[in-house]
């Protein structure tokens, strides 16, 4: 598990080259560059720290040079990340919510802002990978960016930057999912192996789910593009769903 701070945990993690983690006065020279936040109470910052705010909601990062790294959160899920780069070796730094949004951190009004700094600080000098902690998905600062710009922009929810999807068994199991609704979904594959069509009922799943919130009982929906799809909770946090 990534450390924790003041009790918190981290949202997400910035993975640094070695001996490339940036420091409290580079996130400073990148807020007065981008405008994309404001740094707050500089002068009287733990070392390696910094807070950051952006619409009124603050977040801090942790594990800034000259301070030692965080330790690495668990990442099972790799998305654009060049074959030959392993993040174990990378250098983490933490991004969290502010005290005052403690518990509040999955609400879709914080993580869009927390998305948006994430988004800004993912073209610091160094920055190798980004590590969003509720779906265990760490990915290239880049698809990062470009995934919830788009979302910010208007656009659908970036199911493979803020979720994950993996294959099982039946077919499609969403990973991170839960961190926004509370439930985890399992689609079957139509024709035994999951294919690309699966794929895209499945991102379409995930961003309807996260517009909608949690389903309580056995229902229909229909999805723009795909059809319609079954959907039925299981009573443990799951729900099955298949298409029609």
């Amino acid at each position: 598990m990534i450390e924790r701070a003041a009790g918190r945990e981290p949202l997400a993690a910035l993975l640094f080259g070695k001996q490339s983690r940036a420091s409290a006065e580079q996130i400073a020279v990148h807020a007065d560059r981008t405008q994309a936040f404001t740094l707050l109470n500089a002068e009287n910052a733990l070392p390696g720290s910094a807070e950051l705010l952006r619409d009124g909601l603050t977040f801090d990062l942790t594990g800034l040079t000259p301070t030692a790294p965080v330790t690495m959160p668990e990442a099972v899920h790799r998305v654009a990340l060049p074959k030959d780069l392993t993040p174990d070796t990378l250098e983490a730094a933490a991004f969290a919510v502010g005290p005052h949004l403690a518990g509040a951190e999955n609400l879709m009004p914080v993580v869009r802002v927390a998305a948006a700094i994430m988004s800004a600080l993912s073209e610091l000098e160094g920055l190798e990978a980004i590590v969003w902690r509720p779906a265990r998905i760490v990915m290239s600062p880049v698809w990062f960016a470009e995934a919830v710009g788009i979302w910010l922009a208007g656009g659908p929810f970036p199911a493979f930057a803020l979720t994950a999807l993996a294959r099982c068994r039946e077919g499609l199991e969403s990973d991170g999912l839960a961190f926004f609704t509370g439930q985890e979904f399992t689609l079957q594959a139509r024709g035994g192996a999951p294919d690309r069509e699966d794929s895209r009922i499945a991102v379409r799943l995930t961003d309807w789910l996260v517009a909608h919130g949690r389903v309580e009982s056995a229902r229909e929906v229909v999805l723009a593009g795909v059809g319609a799809v079954w959907l039925e909770p299981d009573g443990r946090g799951r729900l099955n769903a298949a298409a029609r």
